[in-house]
């Protein structure tokens, strides 16, 4: 006899303007079960989500609650019917104490008394296994700390119903496995837990069932004891696709960028990358592995021009001459012919301009070159609607403001632009988040295909069994410093995830 239902969704239906987000969706969640929701980028998994914690309002259909249609106007109302959701993006003060935030905002009738919240903070830290120092503030806390704090605010509140939105995606490979444990406690305590994920073998480790949504719709749900990585891909793409990473060895590798005991401050004179030294060799990929905050955005932007650096030198060889780059521009390093690609992390604030359409946002490597103001557009239209093709990028068309499309489809538009330059030297930083699986695998058959071609690629991965996969090296780092370089042929997940957490001391010692 299976659990009786937390959650039923008949017809609902969400449109935007002409976008049609979810279309006539039919879901069930039972109490006792973990539940994930599956599909590409654009498939309305985040919509249907919002709908449920209160962010959207749907457009037709019903919503029952442990049997009783409800409505479900704003995120107060989702709390009153004890749903919980978890963002990608925390929402927490960062100045307040984990309790602060925790108990920030519960109107519960009674005074307030921040010994008496503590107390019942810590049950359920006890009840369900969490690790947490409910004095420390947040800002002091790792990514996985926040998420704690995250956690325990919905099942303070007393949600019985908890959404994830793609939880483990900056998580080390250990704090993967404790999160799992709790969330397996919460489904023996008759908890309902949804969780929107793309990352497949975690699907297959940890859920009950599987409901997958493609362009919207409904497809199926199935017993995930009876899936797999491949049959529940071609229900998400509604086609058979491979799952294969191709890796094939580095032909006649040659040092391509030197980078020498770098050192790098932030805005409040801390150090963020601390006496970094390594080679990135032409025909191969790097991978760069860590928690998030490591330093990985600013040795990036330090490579690219965008972060001043306070020690060392970047080294690029071309043609048995040595640049150095160090402090030089992005218009500084184009200028001295080097070839040098970047896919930033903050898609829309530093890779592409949010107003301007797929059309102008090719155009923008080239503006500088133009010596009219009437701009040659048909080079860039052609590259646009190539990469809108190639990428199988959802949009209406070229002319569509970037900032209108999803996430997903926004950094398939930067890396096709950034790849169609032609580098020598090609940086990604988090190229595939939020991207589904089979998206995914068109950007790692990408860069494949630029390693063949000579390019030396610096990959900044936060799936560690995709960097095991695709790169010839890893690079791990913490604190901004390297902790270790391993041979991605040969390395381990379990031996990634210490050095993603080995202390800086703890190198030393090892030295």
């Amino acid at each position: 006899m299976s659990n009786p239902l937390a959650i039923e969704l008949k017809g609902v239906t969400k449109v935007f303007g002409q976008v049609v987000a979810n279309k006539d969706v039919d879901l069930q969640v039972r109490k006792g079960e973990i539940l994930a929701i599956l599909g590409e980028n654009g498939s309305g998994k985040t919509t249907l989500m919002n709908m449920l914690s209160g962010i959207y309002y749907p457009d037709e259909g019903q919503i029952f609650v442990n049997g009783e249609e409800v409505v479900i106007k704003s995120p107060k109302d989702s709390f009153k019917y004890k749903i919980g959701m978890i963002h990608q993006h925390f929402k927490l003060v960062d100045v307040f104490s984990a309790t602060e935030n925790i108990v920030l905002g519960v109107n519960d009738n009674e005074k307030y008394n921040i010994k008496q919240a503590k107390k019942r903070v810590q049950k359920i830290i006890e009840k369900y296994g969490f690790e947490i120092n409910l004095d420390s503030k947040i800002y002091e806390m790792s990514v996985s700390e926040k998420q704690t704090v995250e956690i325990i605010k919905v099942l303070y509140r007393g949600a019985d119903i908890l959404i994830l939105d793609e939880p483990t995606a900056v998580l080390t490979p250990q704090e993967t496995s404790k999160l799992f444990g709790i969330l397996r406690r919460m489904r023996e305590d008759n908890k309902a837990i949804i969780i929107i994920t793309h990352k497949l073998h975690e699907v297959l480790e940890l859920t009950d069932r599987v409901s997958v949504l493609r362009k919207g719709e409904y497809i199926g749900t199935v017993e995930t004891k009876d899936a797999t990585e491949q049959s529940l891909t071609e229900m998400m793409v509604g086609k058979k696709i491979s799952l294969n990473i191709e890796r094939p060895d580095p032909v006649n590798p040659k040092d391509r960028l030197i980078v020498k005991n770098i050192t790098a401050t932030n805005s409040d004179g801390r150090e963020v990358i601390k006496d970094i030294s390594f080679t990135a060799r032409s025909g191969e990929i790097l991978g760069i592995a860590g928690i998030a905050g490591s330093g990985q955005r600013e040795l990036l932007e330090s490579i690219a021009g965008l972060h001043h650096l306070s020690d060392g030198e970047i080294l690029y060889m071309t043609g048995g001459e040595t640049v150095n780059l160090r402090d030089k521009s992005p218009t500084q390093i184009r200028d001295l012919g080097v070839r040098l690609s970047f896919v930033p992390e903050d898609r829309l604030g530093m890779g592409l301009v949010g107003n301007m359409d797929i059309i102008d946002n090719m155009m923008l490597r080239s503006y500088k070159k133009g010596n009219s103001v009437f701009l040659d557009r048909k080079k860039p239209k052609d590259l646009a609607e190539s990469i809108i093709k190639s990428l199988e990028v959802v949009t209406p068309n070229a002319t569509t403001p970037v900032r209108r499309l999803s996430g997903g489809n926004v950094q398939k538009v930067l890396v096709g632009r950034e790849i169609a330059s032609n580098p020598k030297v090609l940086m990604v930083a988090y190229p595939v988040r939020g991207l589904d699986i089979n998206s995914s695998y068109t950007i790692y058959n990408l860069l494949t295909k630029q390693k063949e071609n000579g390019v030396a690629i610096i990959f900044v991965g936060e799936d560690l069994d995709v960097l095991i996969e695709l790169c010839d090296r890893i690079m791990v780092i913490n604190s901004g410093r390297i902790t270790g370089i391993v041979d991605g042929r040969t390395a381990v997940k379990e031996e990634i995830g210490i050095l993603m957490t080995q202390d800086s001391k703890e190198e030393k010692n090892n030295e």
